[in-house]
């Protein structure tokens, strides 16, 4: 069958919602649809639930900008973390390869991207501002950038350190096992608990 003649308009409107998400082309989301299909109506609302409730109410933390269900994340708020020591990585999903290392106590600042000219990130658009003034008035020693090592990334890094270098603050950034060109989230967790351990003061 022609996947792009469907016998039901609802089939066709649903596989072309799956479509847009990132990865899935209209054979892969005309798989899910259809096995959806299969499920209970029970079954389907839960799924469908859980996708509205997770737009409608989850938060990002106020002091370090990473996703939660309370106005300050767990990791934030848990008082075991090392509360001196802040990685600077550019999103959420840094955050979660970095915790599944288990080499990192501290806290996180998320920016939500990098500088990047070409697609008309600047320093504006990202939380860069939030992280001056929490340099400025929190107890910090060390602030690690962890951007990804792509030359947004490296310019990100270079930005940060200008904006920073004249407080009393430690800045480093993560030894370099993880190759040029990659992103944090595609690296192993060995390699990137290494790099977070053997991390070195950041030099212009």
């Amino acid at each position: 069958m022609n996947i792009d003649s469907f016998p039901s308009k609802l089939l066709d409107k649903a596989v072309n919602e799956f479509s847009k998400l990132p990865g899935i082309g209209k054979k892969t989301a005309l798989r899910l649809v259809l096995h959806l299909l299969k499920q209970t109506n029970e079954e389907v609302y839960t799924f469908g639930n859980s996708i509205i409730e997770l737009k409608e109410k989850v938060k990002h933390c106020k002091k370090c900008n990473n996703i939660s269900d309370e106005d300050i994340c767990n990791i934030c708020s848990n008082k075991k973390r090392n509360q001196l020591i802040v990685c600077v990585v550019e999103n959420i999903k840094d955050v979660m390869a970095i915790e599944n290392t288990q080499q990192f106590k501290g806290l996180y600042h998320v920016l939500g991207g990098i500088i990047s000219p070409m697609d008309g990130i600047g320093p504006s658009d990202l939380k860069i501002d939030s992280l001056i003034n929490k340099v400025e008035n929190d107890d910090i020693s060390e602030l690690i950038l962890a951007l990804s090592t792509t030359m947004e990334g490296d310019a990100t890094n270079y930005y940060i350190f200008k904006k920073l270098k004249q407080y009393n603050i430690k800045i480093s950034i993560l030894a370099r096992g993880v190759a040029f060109g990659d992103e944090l989230q595609y690296a192993d967790e060995l390699t990137l608990g290494r790099s977070i351990i053997n991390r070195t003061i950041y030099e212009q």
